[in-house]
């Protein structure tokens, strides 16, 4: 266990933004796993706008690298063009 003041509160900070971190990361992959999941064509499409969308949030706050949102918007668009 850390014995400075400083290093515990370091601790402190890191678990809460683990928390986060997980929570954001948690959203986006269910929201991906909802479209990948997605019966039709249609019902992919509105699980696509979601996706990007919780996507594009998970970049602002950081979690994701914009080109690595990229890539996962680009092939979940390309999955859903592909159904038929």
């Amino acid at each position: 266990m850390p014995t400075l003041k400083s290093t515990k509160k370091r601790l402190r900070n890191s678990f809460k933004a683990q928390e986060r971190n997980k929570a954001i990361t948690s959203r986006m992959r269910t929201a991906i796993k909802r479209v990948r999941a997605a019966e039709n064509r249609e019902a992919a499409e509105a699980a696509l706008g979601t996706a990007i969308s919780v996507i594009d949030s998970s970049v602002r706050k950081g979690r994701l690298h914009r080109n690595t949102a990229a890539r996962y918007k680009s092939r979940l668009s390309h999955f859903t063009r592909s159904m038929d």
